[in-house]
């Protein structure tokens, strides 16, 4: 059986406008509609819209949390990841997704979209999501240009896209 693609989603943790919370979720409906594995940090707000989202499809979450002990994730985890590591788990979230979706965010987001970009996995921005999404959607990080921040309008197209990219590379 060929491995299953790993599909990170990135955004606000904590509490998130109904906005994005809806886009968060629709977008982990999508995830587990394409057949993909879900990976999130697996706490609060966007992940844990993301995480219902594809749940409620029928798809398989995985949440890798910064603390120790499991009991911190979210319901809608199947699989939960305590990593220990604190903040320096935006790393291995970053390169646990064949390719990332970013939803809204903040400086954690950064940290992890930067992961990302270092490692040149395919990034996704949902742009009418605010924060690091808005910012960075269709921008290149630095100088090296090493991959395009694809912006995207809805979570179908960001799906839609990611899946192209990781297919392409």
């Amino acid at each position: 059986m060929p491995k299953k693609i790993q599909i990170l989603i990135i955004g606000h943790n904590g509490n998130i406008t109904p906005e994005v919370e809806k886009i968060a979720y629709e977008t982990g409906v999508e995830v587990a509609k394409s057949g993909a594995v879900l990976i999130t940090g697996g706490l609060d707000g966007v992940m844990n819209a993301a995480c219902h989202g594809a749940k409620d499809a029928g798809g398989l979450t995985v949440g890798i949390i910064p603390q120790s002990e499991a009991s911190f994730a979210n319901q809608y985890c199947d699989i939960v990841i305590p990593s220990g590591m604190g903040l320096a788990r935006d790393f291995l979230n970053a390169l646990s997704g064949d390719g990332v979706i970013i939803i809204g965010g903040g400086s954690g987001t950064l940290s992890e979209t930067c992961a990302a970009y270092m490692h040149k996995r395919p990034i996704v921005a949902i742009k009418n999501s605010g924060g690091i999404a808005e910012k960075y959607a269709d921008q290149y990080l630095d100088h090296r240009k090493s991959i395009q921040i694809i912006g995207v309008s809805s979570p179908k197209e960001a799906v839609k896209t990611i899946l192209e990219k990781i297919n392409s590379t």
